[in-house]
């Protein structure tokens, strides 16, 4: 599914089950819980937190859909088509980032060429 498909699904979905959109201000605080979702089961599956019994069953990839899905609804209010503005994006981080990222010391390899940790 392309993002011009996906912005078009969401809205064929909400004008047939959501009645209508939610307020921007109140997608906007939508978006914010769903990335606090995400960000609690990040925190307990690499971080060092443990899962409490109600983080156990929640799905990653789920929560990302969720965090897709809010940002899909305000982008169909605010009238900006994602595919345009994805490409934009990709067009100024590549014209900015091109060789940033390359010369960033911090973003050296883990290990040299013989398999060894570098020690940085």
């Amino acid at each position: 599914m392309t993002l011009k498909e996906a912005q078009h699904a969401v809205d064929q979905w909400i004008r047939t089950y959501g009645v209508r959109y939610f307020n921007e201000m109140t997608n906007m605080v939508l978006l914010t819980e769903e990335v606090g979702e995400l960000a609690r089961i990040i925190a307990r599956t690499y971080g060092e937190q443990s899962f409490k019994d109600s983080d156990r069953n929640r799905d990653m990839a789920d929560e990302m859909a969720d965090i897709l899905w809010v940002l899909i609804c305000l982008a169909n209010q605010t009238g900006i088509d994602l595919t345009d503005a994805f490409r934009k994006n990709m067009e100024k981080k590549t014209s900015r980032d091109r060789e940033r990222h390359h010369n960033n010391p911090k973003l050296e390899a883990p290990f040299d060429d013989d398999g060894f940790e570098n020690m940085v």
